[in-house]
């Protein structure tokens, strides 16, 4: 039995800060989960993880992969809990990191997860 596909949200670490990532649909990075473009192509994708390796060796980004993204009915989710805590902060203090909304390049807290 084949292993099911999911759409696909491509993800790296900004190089100067260690800032958690995604590409976005114009081909930038987006501190901002809800800015990612989802592929549900595999092979766009791929086409998007290979063009990403440009900001790799422009030292732009480090540790670029792709990870699961499902659908539940109020916009698109990471499928895995480490992508839920990438994109959300820390766990243990909500008064802190991007979850608390009170830095300017995140935005308001709402909806940084969908």
């Amino acid at each position: 039995m084949a292993k099911p596909t999911f759409p696909r949200v491509l993800t790296a670490n900004r190089l100067r800060d260690g800032e958690v990532v995604y590409r976005d649909g114009a081909g930038g990075w987006s501190v901002t989960f809800a800015d990612a473009a989802v592929f549900a192509d595999p092979a766009a994708a791929e086409a998007a993880l290979a063009a990403a390796e440009a900001d790799v060796a422009a030292r732009k980004v480090v540790a670029v992969y792709l990870f699961d993204v499902i659908e539940d009915g109020t916009g698109w989710r990471p499928r895995e809990t480490r992508e839920v805590i990438r994109a959300r902060g820390p766990t243990v203090r909500s008064d802190l990191g991007k979850q608390a909304g009170n830095s300017a390049e995140h935005g308001p807290r709402a909806g940084a997860v969908a």
